[in-house]
């Protein structure tokens, strides 16, 4: 399991790519669709293959059936950190060794892109978003590969949570720049910019 992305979530793309923009002071690039969620999104890349992503409901989007992903039916107020994003090279193998809730396979699409993703049926990951969402690409070049950056540098992401100790040991991630920590659920990213040190929530 790796560390793939974060996403912003806001009840407007607009709010959240302001979001974004305001903490970091760099201008988001372009993003696309989600067809199958109904949602849309702008994109940043970041060093060391990572990106960030800034997404919402797309209000042109069709009524669906089913819930959104990253719980975004149910989502309100600031725009915020909603969600993180782990890579795996075999998707069902790593959910049967998760706790459940973690998601279903989901095969998705846009453009040239192709990957699977864990979604829980009620779009509800784990403590409230603070469990990782899981992704399995299906693409030989990764999106934080090739997308422009802004050479901003992710230092430390910090998930604050009161069952910070649970996510700790049922999270196989070996990656210190993730910290759990016990607290009111939070989560907090500090980069490395342009600028200087900038955090974003």
């Amino acid at each position: 399991m790796l560390l793939d992305h974060l996403a912003v979530a806001g009840e407007t793309l607009k709010a959240a790519v302001a979001h974004v923009e305001e903490a970091l002071g760099v201008e988001m690039g372009p993003g696309g669709k989600h067809a199958h969620f109904g949602t849309h999104n702008r994109l940043i890349g970041l060093e060391a293959g990572l990106y960030l992503e800034a997404i919402a409901i797309d209000p042109s989007a069709s009524p669906l059936s089913y819930r959104r992903w990253f719980a975004l039916d149910d989502f309100h107020g600031a725009p915020r950190i909603g969600n993180w994003i782990c890579r795996v090279d075999d998707l069902e193998a790593s959910l049967k060794s998760l706790p459940e809730g973690a998601g279903r396979p989901v095969d998705l699409a846009r453009g040239d892109l192709r990957w699977r993703m864990a979604v829980p049926p009620d779009g509800r990951l784990p403590c409230g978003g603070a469990f990782p969402a899981l992704i399995q690409w299906q693409v030989e070049t990764l999106p934080g590969d090739t997308l422009p950056g802004k050479g901003i540098r992710l230092a430390r992401f910090e998930i604050a949570h009161p069952e910070a100790r649970w996510l700790r040991d049922v999270v196989p991630l070996a990656d210190a720049r993730v910290i759990f920590t016990e607290g009111a659920a939070e989560m907090r990213a500090t980069f490395e910019t342009p600028h200087g040190e900038r955090v974003l929530r």
